[in-house]
């Protein structure tokens, strides 16, 4: 057993608690398959309790009115993470197998500072606008449109960056004055349930508003969908779920947000230095063992120069092993479990079935015994046709793609079910510009430009999702509007 602790309990209407069944699970390391501890694991009596602790705090206390209690409660949330941020990075590290380098921004610190942004957004927010006189109907009246809290919040998240998308779903939901269920995915229990112990014994948020239930059952954030008494779905996960959730809002006509699957392109013009971007390509690739939706999965390069890129890619994966993810230097960390290695096996397997090369990697690396590794991995010989090219894997698999020069590279680029994020290259910067933007992307970066941060919105076109996290626009999607007339 490791000394890496977490939180166990449950977090439901103010109190810490173990599961109604007395039932817990074990959260393991990624990296070594070792046991690291248990979460209480929630069954269907203990979310209608969580259910209905989040109801009755918006219907009957003043949470979703009080703008100033509300500021100061995630203040002391953020207070409160910064003071325990080193043994929360360790239990990060250890639970998520991300790199430990990673969480000095997407996996830890940057969420953190997300907690203080949307505070501060909520203090200064115009929660009125006033659109003074009018005479509709020839009756003068005095119009004004208000902001008000949208209610219940059902939040469910996965597991590659848990603080990032728990944080991204609670910290703007209570901000705006909603209540929120929050169901983390079973393979990181523990990046939540801190989070309920941190709001229970350092904040001042009142019983009810904030819950998190943790369960062995992925089917338990169904409940969520299903309860008349949820307004709202905030889903983050597998394209083919967010269908689910949106089919079991439907009856009830939730409000439902959905961050879904990326299949990004990585796209370098003939003009690019091709030495710096293949760099950022094969990065990417690597980070965090590939397991982000945003990660740019297709490699689209200028088929003159082809091997050009492939060997830059390659020279640079090669120095990113798979590797310890307590150590500094690791980039490339294990996948979270023997399900998803054992899936991004099966994608390789099918590379080679469609007829793709490993120009690098294909499979488990040779040094490392333990754990749920596989090899940065660069594939060659697939058009953009091909299931591996067209599929989200989520691991450090990159597909190089030829293109016959922009409008082709466009072409690619949007011949995906996805549109999340991606990447353009170009000696140009005009150029690089005007190809971006007919790229049908949620996110997309420029030579080397990175959106990521919390004031800037995030989110999907196509199959990709539905609505933005972060930024004002995620903040606004927790809210509904009133328009107001008296007579004046």
């Amino acid at each position: 057993m490791s000394d890496i602790s977490g939180e166990e309990r449950l977090y439901i209407d103010g109190e810490l608690r173990p599961a109604k069944s007395g039932a817990v699970f074990e959260t393991l390391n990624p990296a070594t398959e070792e046991v690291l501890g248990v979460a209480a694991d929630g069954g269907a009596e203990d979310m209608d309790e969580a259910i209905a602790a989040a109801r009755r705090a918006f219907d009957e206390t003043t949470w979703s009115t009080d703008v100033e209690v509300r500021v100061r409660g995630l203040r002391q949330l953020h207070e409160a993470f910064l003071r325990h941020s080193d043994e929360i990075r360790s239990m990060t590290v250890a639970e998520v197998g991300s790199p430990v380098s990673m969480t000095t921004h997407a996996q830890l610190d940057s969420p953190v500072a997300g907690i203080a942004w949307v505070a501060d957004l909520a203090e200064r927010y115009e929660w009125e606008q006033d659109l003074g006189v009018a005479e509709p109907l020839g009756i003068a009246s005095h119009r004004w449109i208000r902001k008000e809290a949208g209610g219940v919040v059902g939040a469910i998240s996965p597991w590659n960056v848990p603080h990032q998308i728990n944080l991204a779903k609670v910290g703007p939901a209570l901000a705006a004055g909603a209540t929120v269920v929050l169901k983390p995915a079973p393979d990181t229990p523990w990046c939540a349930s801190i989070l309920g112990r941190l709001v229970a014994e350092e904040t001042d948020i009142p019983a009810g508003v904030f819950n998190v239930v943790t369960s062995s059952d992925h089917r338990l954030g169904a409940m969520l969908s299903k309860d008349p008494r949820v307004d709202q779905i905030s889903f983050t996960g597998s394209t083919s779920t967010g269908r689910k959730v949106m089919g079991d809002s439907a009856a009830t006509l939730k409000k439902v947000f959905l961050e879904l699957g990326g299949k990004s392109a990585f796209v370098i013009l003939d003009d690019a230095d091709m030495a710096a971007a293949t760099a950022m390509a094969a990065f990417t690739i690597c980070t965090h063992a590939g397991q982000g939706c945003a990660i740019t999965t297709r490699l689209v390069v200028p088929r003159a120069r082809f091997d050009e890129a492939v060997d830059g890619a390659a020279a640079v994966m090669s120095m990113l092993p798979a590797a310890d993810p307590t150590d500094p230097g690791t980039i490339c960390g294990p996948l979270i479990s023997a399900v998803q290695r054992d899936r991004v096996e099966s994608y390789l397997a099918l590379a080679e079935a469609e007829g793709g090369r490993f120009v690098l990697g294909g499979g488990r690396p040779k040094d490392l015994e333990r754990g749920f590794f596989i090899e940065p991995t660069l594939i060659v010989g697939l058009d953009n046709s091909s299931r591996v090219a067209q599929e989200e894997i989520f691991g450090p698999v990159l597909v190089v793609i030829p293109h016959d020069g922009d409008d082709d590279a466009v072409r690619i680029a949007n011949d995906s079910t996805f549109g999340l994020s991606g990447s353009v290259y170009s000696g140009d910067r005009d150029r690089a510009v005007a190809v971006a933007n007919r790229i049908r992307t949620g996110t997309i970066g420029v030579n080397g430009g990175l959106w990521f941060s919390p004031d800037v919105p995030f989110g999907g076109y196509k199959q990709s999702g539905i609505g933005r996290e972060m930024g004002v626009a995620g903040f606004e999607e927790y809210l509904e509007t009133k328009s107001i007339a008296e007579s004046a």
